[in-house]
């Protein structure tokens, strides 16, 4: 079992339900652009006229066009077994089931590296200190690393989440080698038997392709220090950008050698359904969705609970 899914099953029949909670109210703004869709499979005939509206409620959450055809077509096919809004709840869960896969830190693994990429803005060193608390909570001992050296800022940041959560951070002045201090802190961690080192990087636009490079070269320098590290590259992509946070998954998917996706900020836009998009058009897993501004608001990425909050009507 993962460290996240042994966390998950210490919580409390209280403490579950306070989760669905958060998670109803971090996604009330795209289940608002999806309110009443019960209302479009009225009749048990799907016809052009149901077809057309659901359409257009599936777009108004962000999700591609692409997207929306395979939708209609999985209720189509489904429609011809069970009730229209049945087919339509197990074709969302079918298309976006393949996402969930927890983050599993592996023991014998130390320290075991995650390396968080995504552009500036999009929620990377808070998700960081969220995570980061949540393996404290199951008792890693944590190091980080401020590799986002073109911003002083960031490390400043990153620092304050180390006072915070009671773990070292490993960093050097502003416009040091990113590679340098992320291995640094790798023999660091080494050294001081930490279970997990979470390194922080520069946000990398799409039109800045030195900084693409200087993500394989850290990769490359991480190599030559422990042969699987990166054993995890976490991309955070901001909820609210929606298909911009797409053609971000897509960049980073391969350049970055992406094994998760954390996407943030669902609870400040209405753009829930790019979710459904990103399963049909990368496949890349999905490790945990960020609806509020707390630990607990980082919350692993369930399925089910996702389209059944999204198309709840209370």
């Amino acid at each position: 079992m993962s460290w996240f899914g042994l966390f998950k099953s210490k919580k409390t029949e209280t403490e579950k339900a306070s989760l669905s909670q958060r998670l109803g109210e971090g996604l009330a703004k795209t289940r608002a652009r999806m309110a009443g869709i019960g209302n479009i499979f009225k009749r048990d005939v799907i016809d052009e006229d149901t077809i057309e509206t659901l359409e257009d409620t599936l777009l108004s959450a962000d999700v591609s066009i692409p997207t929306c055809n395979v939708i209609i077509d999985g209720i189509k096919a489904r429609a011809k077994q069970s009730d229209p809004q049945t087919a339509f709840r197990d074709t969302l869960i079918d298309l976006i089931q393949p996402l969930k896969s927890d983050l599993t830190v592996t023991e014998g693994i130390k320290p075991y590296v995650i390396l968080v990429v995504g552009v500036n803005g999009s929620g990377k060193t808070t998700t960081i200190g969220k995570l980061t608390k949540k393996l404290q909570q199951e008792g890693k001992r944590v190091m980080l690393a401020a590799g986002d050296t073109f911003r002083a800022a960031a490390s400043e940041q990153l620092a304050t989440w180390g006072e915070r959560n009671n773990v070292p951070v490993i960093r050097q002045a502003p416009g040091a080698d990113p590679a340098a201090v992320i291995f640094d802190a790798y023999q660091s961690a080494q050294a001081r038997g930490s279970d997990v080192l979470i390194a922080d990087t520069a946000g990398r636009l799409q039109n800045q392709s030195g900084l693409m490079d200087e993500l394989a070269k850290i990769r490359r320098v991480l190599g030559k220090a422990e042969a699987d590290a990166p054993h995890e590259t976490l991309l955070v992509i901001d909820g609210t950008t929606g298909q911009n946070a797409l053609q971000q998954a897509k960049l980073f998917k391969d350049i970055a050698h992406v094994t998760g996706v954390v996407v943030t900020k669902l609870d400040g836009s209405a753009r829930g359904g790019m979710i459904f998009t990103l399963a049909h058009e990368l496949a890349i897993p999905v490790r945990f969705i960020g609806v509020g501004e707390s630990v607990d608001d980082l919350q692993l990425f369930d399925p089910d609970a996702f389209v059944d909050t999204l198309l709840d009507d209370n």
